[in-house]
């Protein structure tokens, strides 16, 4: 779901603007990057999410693996949609950062017992990184292709669902503007009284919308943090306290805001500069920063979870 990258260079802030002339230091040359392999570290945690998921998307479709083995495989839909986008989100970060010469492992995936199966996947990446503009492109990239996947995701699970009567004592999804248009476009407006219960496929996008808001988060060592921090420079830390006063407000209509509090300032809120931060943003590297705040923007669920009285 995100990548961590730790720095001990001190914390500068970019210049107020761009030189006229610009010396690259004669330290950064290209680097040397070691093969990667996975790990068995590595193949048994993504082997346990496989069947993590699939425990999880089965019990979605009604099924009952542990009476039932053969069942799992009706799991296969939501555990395919939701493995996909994390893992091509993964891949984004993975495959930029080697291209910036940046020393990275592969996906770590996390298995888990909740209402997804899994707690999502990081990569690790080993200092530095050269500058500003490769540190926005690592961190947009991930959410960036995550969401390109979502999307196609979110068409066909919203498709396929059906409209039903809202159940008594039931858990709602929360919707991020992406969502809702699409719904829009698909069903047309919902009458009252009635919600659109989405099958596996449509729960894993979901999913993968929601992941993708979190990421973005504009906090410390999240990818959006490293947007924010390539973006604003140290004026990032003010932008991630007023969204950890945004999420403290929201945290009463969703407890599990307070958790995305805490995280970040455990880890620290304050980001690493890379190896070179004088080195100016080029006009490329200020697109790809407003696309990611887009993505955020579309993608952002303020209250995921409601209990339905």
């Amino acid at each position: 779901m995100s990548s961590s990258y730790k720095s001990s260079s001190p914390d500068l802030a970019p210049p107020a603007a761009e030189p006229a002339a610009y010396e690259p230091s004669p330290a950064l040359g290209p680097r040397a990057l070691s093969p990667v392999r996975p790990s068995k570290v590595q193949i048994g945690l993504f082997l346990a999410t496989v069947v993590s998921t699939l425990f999880v998307g089965a019990l979605h479709e009604g099924a009952d693996p542990l009476a039932q083995p053969a069942t799992l495989a009706r799991g296969i839909p939501f555990a395919a949609t939701l493995l996909s986008i994390l893992f091509v989100h993964e891949m984004g970060h993975y495959i930029t950062a080697r291209r910036s010469g940046v020393e990275v492992t592969l996906p770590y995936f996390i298995p888990a017992p909740t209402l997804l199966g899994t707690f999502g996947a990081f990569i690790r990446m080993r200092p530095p990184i050269r500058d500003r503009g490769s540190l926005l492109m690592i961190g947009a990239a991930g959410p960036i292709a995550g969401f390109l996947v979502a999307l196609p995701a979110i068409w066909i699970g919203v498709a396929t669902s059906h409209l039903a009567a809202v159940p008594d004592a039931s858990i709602q999804l929360g919707d991020s503007l992406v969502m809702r248009a699409m719904v829009l476009v698909i069903h047309g407006p919902i009458p009252p009284g009635q919600d659109l219960l989405l099958n596996s496929v449509g729960l894993a996008a979901w999913a993968g919308i929601l992941v993708t808001a979190l990421n973005l988060l504009p906090i410390g060592q999240l990818d959006g943090g490293h947007v924010a921090y390539a973006l604003f420079g140290r004026a990032s830390v003010w932008i991630g306290l007023g969204t950890i006063a945004g999420m403290v407000i929201l945290a009463r209509a969703w407890p599990g805001w307070i958790a995305w509090c805490v995280l970040p300032i455990v880890f620290g809120l304050k980001h690493p500069a890379p190896a070179d931060p004088e080195r100016p943003l080029t006009l490329r590297h200020r697109l790809v920063g407003v696309a990611a705040l887009i993505v955020f923007a579309i993608c952002f669920i303020p209250v995921p979870l409601r209990l339905n009285p």
